[in-house]
């Protein structure tokens, strides 16, 4: 079990604190979401995996708009929290235990839309592996179809390499709930220590430890052409209202 594996299964029950209101940010990003796909010609009959699905933030609120959601991660922990969110809110998908970097293991059709928000493709911490990675995506999109992901804007954070991201305080009905992360950089890469803590009744602390790649947009863009995309754009906060840049490749 490698180290991305077993920091999002610890974090599965708890990722949800992550969020203010993690129900009102699964609809708002289905919202941005089916905008891009919409004005790349797909309608909500189109079908969509998410290879990096998490516990169903970005699936659920699509499925709940009528996509055809098929939904995959490399963390158990995170598809069943999710598969059990999605039954809560009675949405159809399909779910699957699969590494991005070997979709064709688990998947042989292609789909309209591959997505893998949230700073998914970072988690690749070498060259090797994120090509990797990126042709077994570019693989499982039909002719025609599209990427869409979302990274932080490397680009930037290479510059002053911070040591830590501001925090997330949320007030909740017995108290706060208060979620930073501190990074740990050496060269291009850093340790990820994700703290959560419950400032209710009595305080609890969690912590979550992962490793990133800073992966700059040339990249990604150079990455998914020579892997059977024709064309590849960028769109920022300002742009989409998502809150890291945001991928889009066409096959």
């Amino acid at each position: 079990m490698n180290i991305t594996q077993t920091f999002y299964d610890n974090l599965a029950s708890q990722y949800h604190k992550l969020f203010l209101d993690w129900e009102a940010d699964t609809k708002e990003q289905a919202g941005i979401l089916d905008r891009i796909f919409r004005s790349n010609g797909f309608e909500s009959t189109a079908t969509v995996l998410d290879c990096a699905s998490g516990i169903g933030t970005q699936a659920i609120g699509l499925a709940a708009l009528g996509y055809k959601v098929t939904a995959s991660d490399i963390s158990q922990a995170e598809l069943n929290e999710a598969r059990e969110r999605a039954e809560g809110r009675g949405v159809e998908i399909r779910f699957e235990n699969a590494d991005f970097r070997r979709l064709e293991e688990t998947f042989d059709q292609e789909f309209d839309i591959v997505i893998a928000m949230d700073n998914a493709l970072p988690h690749m911490l070498t060259s090797d592996d994120l090509e990797t990675a990126v042709r077994s995506i570019a693989g499982r999109i039909r002719e025609n179809g599209i990427f869409v992901g979302s990274i932080r804007d490397y680009d930037a954070l290479l510059e002053s390499k911070p040591s830590y991201s501001p925090p997330y305080i949320h007030k909740t009905d017995k108290g706060q709930r208060v979620s930073f992360q501190t990074w740990e950089w050496k060269g291009d890469s850093y340790k990820l220590i994700q703290y959560i803590i419950d400032d209710e009744e009595t305080a609890a602390v969690s912590r979550f430890e992962c490793e990133y790649r800073a992966t700059e947009r040339e990249e990604l863009t150079r990455l998914f052409l020579t892997s059977g995309c024709s064309r590849v754009l960028w769109l920022f906060p300002e742009e989409s209202g998502f809150y890291q840049p945001i991928i889009v490749a066409r096959k």
